[in-house]
């Protein structure tokens, strides 16, 4: 299987090919001119492998949540990949690819979350399914800090979660959570396109490719800035 994966959601960029059991990726974090650098990055893995567009099975995207001009980045550039050489898409989102992550690394249960800004996080609770890679036990949700928490009995269920993501290190009240484990190296990670192609793999064998044209952004926030007010300036 062929699947190219592709991430601009946060701050990170990250693009990554995967061919039968090898993976080429790229990633980096450049602060701004996300979509110059992630065409760049798809040339490159592409050239590496010695395959052209043309030959994949599927484009993995990561749809959001994240930042919205990376979002729509993300969005745009899978679609124009998909439409110009007649590929189907798959959906991934940048909670799912997060706690993938961390699943592939021995967790049982995580606890995925990504700094919202605006005093708010995006977070999700994830298991592993042997079919789509993971599923969700809570969330996707935008919240305050406060509100984030582990499903009912969780810190009784055979260890509790792992957390994972730069929420939790934006927030650190968060790892005070009753249930909730985290290694420090955690509190740093992004979505990285590697889980997103692995993924993109599990789900376009079990038929969740979709057409480019249905692909959608997963914002969860309406409001991209806080108000005066709710900054309280005068």
């Amino acid at each position: 299987m062929r699947i190219l994966a592709i991430d601009t959601t946060t701050e990170a960029c990250s693009a990554a090919l995967l061919v039968g059991d090898a993976m080429f990726a790229r990633a980096e974090e450049p602060g701004r001119g996300h979509a110059d650098r992630i065409l760049k990055m798809v040339d490159q893995i592409l050239a590496e492998a010695g395959i052209g567009l043309g030959s994949l099975d599927a484009v993995a995207a990561c749809v959001g949540p994240g930042a919205f001009t990376g979002v729509r980045i993300c969005v745009a550039v899978a679609q124009g990949l998909c439409f110009g050489a007649g590929l189907k898409v798959v959906p991934v989102s940048s909670l799912e690819a997060l706690a993938y992550g961390r699943l592939l690394r021995g967790a049982e249960r995580v606890l995925a979350c990504l700094d919202a800004r605006m005093h708010e996080v995006y977070w999700g609770c994830y298991y592993a399914d042997p079919v789509r890679g993971l599923n969700d036990s809570a969330g996707p949700a935008l919240s305050a800090p406060a509100n984030v928490a582990l499903p009912a009995g969780a810190d009784r269920a055979g260890g509790g979660y792992t957390g994972v993501g730069r929420g939790l290190s934006a927030y650190p009240q968060l790892l005070q959570i009753t249930g909730l484990g985290c290694d420090a190296a955690d509190l740093n990670a992004l979505p990285d396109a590697r889980a997103i192609a692995q993924l993109g793999a599990l789900r376009f064998a079990a038929g969740e490719a979709i057409d480019p044209c249905a692909l959608a952004p997963l914002y969860l926030r309406d409001q991209v800035a806080l108000t005066e007010a709710q900054r309280g300036l005068h």
